[in-house]
């Protein structure tokens, strides 16, 4: 495959997996950051499958822009989206797609998606290279937390590569996952500037619009949202709030509307889809992220894109995504997040701001798909110079996280791949018949 870009290297072709709970017709950071890394791939002459779990009435094969092939696994879901972790109930559907689409790299996304994790084992005891993206930050102290992190570890400690989103990510991974620092590496998520562009003539002139687009979850600083809406509508008259995203704590925001009469200063959307959330985005001046903890924040630089007003608080990652220039940071509490906005505001009344345009050419500029894709193939390349392990120095490497009940896990895992090798052997395996699910 040649290089498109003109410096006469020749590029290897790569067939890649992306495996995920988390897909389309799901929407989040997660699942757009898989589809535009897999479009980009496709256009840069890779070829790329996606394995997740179905989707309501959605299950089988389907294809997606540019020939983008889903396997949505007939695997019910367990909790918030994700499948139980068997380890070894899917084993042989996934062996059937991993051989018969002759996958060489199985990319495994978000911590938190047990069949990312799944595919990555069986594809390390199939011989295939593996790779894994973390999009999130995670606590220590908690009893999920702790459980999720040795999870973690366990899954993590023979994947050739890992991903962050951020520096702050790569060092809770590193912490939490006892991963190799030199194993890690920093690539940022990415925005199309081009369809988040901005549109200044449908903002309202006579008011101070703040857009919110976010699930509505206690992670995302829903509590705090809330009190910053009852304290500042009746201090400004002329202030908007319009709501976009849905989950377990609208109740919250919705209670809050209806006891201080604010129907005509917040407006809730409800959920988005994403096509959905620029419509939105360009009738704002202000955008207000109060998360608690993030790795990286996509919904800031697609507003940044449109031209508004970034107020967010300062957690996790968040200070590394756009310059002073176009976000003010503050505290995670309520009085800070005032002071944030009221500032925003000032600025908008007398003009400090950048032009609309300008900021959608700094963050063209800053993240676009095709740079997280060729740093991407960066990391391809890398491992696929990495040596196969055999199942001993594989059980060596698994011991060492002291868990070691897994050890049978990985042992019955290997002995039922060898037992579908008997019964399916892979040169019976028709790479030319589409699979019947």
């Amino acid at each position: 495959m040649t290089d498109k870009e003109g410096t006469g290297k020749k590029r290897k072709r790569h067939v890649i997996c992306m495996a995920s709970d988390f897909f389309y017709p799901n929407t989040g950071g997660v699942e757009e950051h898989i589809y535009n890394l897999s479009q980009c791939l496709i256009k840069r002459g890779h070829k790329v499958i996606v394995i997740t779990h179905s989707y309501g009435q959605r299950h089988g094969i389907r294809y997606l822009t540019s020939g983008l092939k889903v396997y949505y696994l007939p695997i019910r879901v367990f909790y918030a989206q994700c499948v139980l972790p068997t380890m070894i109930c899917n084993i042989a559907l996934i062996r059937y797609i991993l051989l018969r689409e002759c996958i060489e790299i199985v990319h495994g996304h978000s911590a938190f998606s047990v069949l990312g994790h799944e595919v990555s084992v069986i594809a390390k005891l199939l011989g295939l290279k593996t790779v894994f993206t973390d999009h999130s930050l995670f606590g220590f102290a908690d009893t999920s937390a702790v459980l999720t992190n040795k999870y973690l570890q366990v899954c993590l400690c023979e994947c050739d590569h890992c991903i962050c989103v951020s520096h702050i990510g790569k060092e809770n991974t590193v912490l939490r996952a006892n991963v190799k620092a030199h194993k890690v590496s920093v690539i940022p998520n990415a925005v199309d500037a081009y369809s988040f562009s901005p549109d200044p003539s449908k903002r309202d002139p006579n008011v101070i619009t703040i857009v919110i687009v976010s699930r509505l979850v206690y992670r995302k600083g829903v509590d705090l949202m809330a009190a910053v809406i009852a304290e500042m509508c009746p201090r400004h008259p002329k202030l908007r709030f319009i709501i976009g995203g849905d989950g377990p704590k609208m109740w919250l925001l919705q209670e809050v509307r209806e006891k201080l009469g604010l129907q005509d200063c917040v407006t809730l959307l409800g959920s988005l889809k994403h096509s959905e959330v620029r419509t939105v985005l360009v009738k704002g001046d202000i955008f207000l992220n109060t998360s608690l903890t993030e790795a990286y924040c996509m919904a800031i630089v697609e507003a940044a894109s449109c031209g508004l007003k970034v107020v967010s608080t300062k957690v996790g990652g968040i200070p590394e995504v756009l310059p002073e220039s176009m976000i003010y940071l503050t505290d995670p509490n309520v009085g800070s997040l005032m002071i944030g906005i009221e500032k925003a505001m000032k600025d908008i009344q007398q003009g400090n701001i950048l032009c609309p345009f300008e900021c959608n050419l700094k963050v063209r500029k800053m993240y676009n798909w095709m740079d997280v894709t060729r740093r991407t193939e960066i990391v391809y390349n890398k491992i696929m110079k990495n040596k196969n392990k055999c199942l001993g120095e594989q059980l060596r490497s698994y011991l060492t996280c002291g868990v070691w009940p897994f050890l049978l896990v990985i042992s019955l895992m290997y002995l039922l791949l060898q037992l579908c090798e008997k019964i399916h052997k892979r040169k019976h395996i028709d790479i030319a018949k589409d699979l019947k699910l």
